[in-house]
């Protein structure tokens, strides 16, 4: 069976926030999709290891904040890459409190759903929360970013909790003029050829060319947890 047949359904790229007993915490998603306009609701899959799920079921409310293409990989990987039980995910976040009380990410965010939550589905790993929008915004006329463009263009990986996550190949045996070097710690892989722009990396700089100072877009590790994959 080949898995990657799966990867050809479209997604986004959201932050999905919620609270508990005082404390806010949010985490990268990629499975957000409406069930009815009227009234209107949406579903999300989120896995009961993150600490996200268990705020979720203790408050049953929980906010979508749909990201936009410019979202820097800072952002994805503080929120996609780190737990909520190590770090505080919202310091230095410009953000808001929803009516249900769920945090709501203020930059970077083309629009952002408020809901309840009046379902939830045991899926296995997952559980699936069905929730009904009590409010909802557009901040930004950017274009969202979807799935495909966070991967093939921001170079972008899914962590082991998501749902479309894929164990990685051996890419030990990449063939090219470029050497690529691969994060240990969440998976990205470095591309000379694309550089990292986000970070003033210009494409075409080789990775020994990086400042000492630059560290993985994604999770942050320094250039010491990168290994040669070509």
């Amino acid at each position: 069976m080949n898995k990657k047949a799966i990867q050809k359904i479209s997604y986004g790229v959201y932050i999905i926030s919620s609270k508990s007993n005082g404390k806010l915490n949010g985490q990268i998603a990629n499975t957000v999709f409406q069930i009815t306009s009227e009234p209107p609701t949406v579903a999300i899959s989120i896995n009961k290891e993150n600490l996200t799920h268990d705020y979720i079921v203790n408050s049953k409310v929980f906010s979508v904040s749909v990201l936009s293409k410019s979202a820097p990989m800072s952002l994805i990987g503080q929120f996609g890459f780190k737990s909520g039980r190590d770090v505080d995910k919202f310091q230095n976040i410009n953000y808001k409190i929803s009516n249900t009380g769920a945090p709501i990410i203020l930059d970077n965010t083309v629009s952002y759903l408020d809901c309840e939550v009046i379902s939830a589905q045991d899926v296995g790993t997952h559980t699936v929360f069905i929730g009904k929008i009590v409010d909802c915004d557009v901040l930004s006329n950017e274009e969202p970013m979807s799935y495909a463009y966070y991967h093939e263009v921001k170079g972008g990986k899914s962590p082991k909790t998501a749902p479309t996550y894929i164990q990685q190949e051996d890419n030990t045996k990449n063939q090219g003029k470029s050497e690529k070097f691969l994060c240990k710690v969440c998976g990205y892989v470095y591309d000379p050829e694309k550089g990292d722009p986000d970070n003033g990396i210009k494409p075409g700089t080789a990775f020994d060319e990086l400042p000492d100072t630059w560290v993985c877009p994604i999770c942050g590790a320094p250039k010491s947890e990168f290994e040669k994959t070509s």
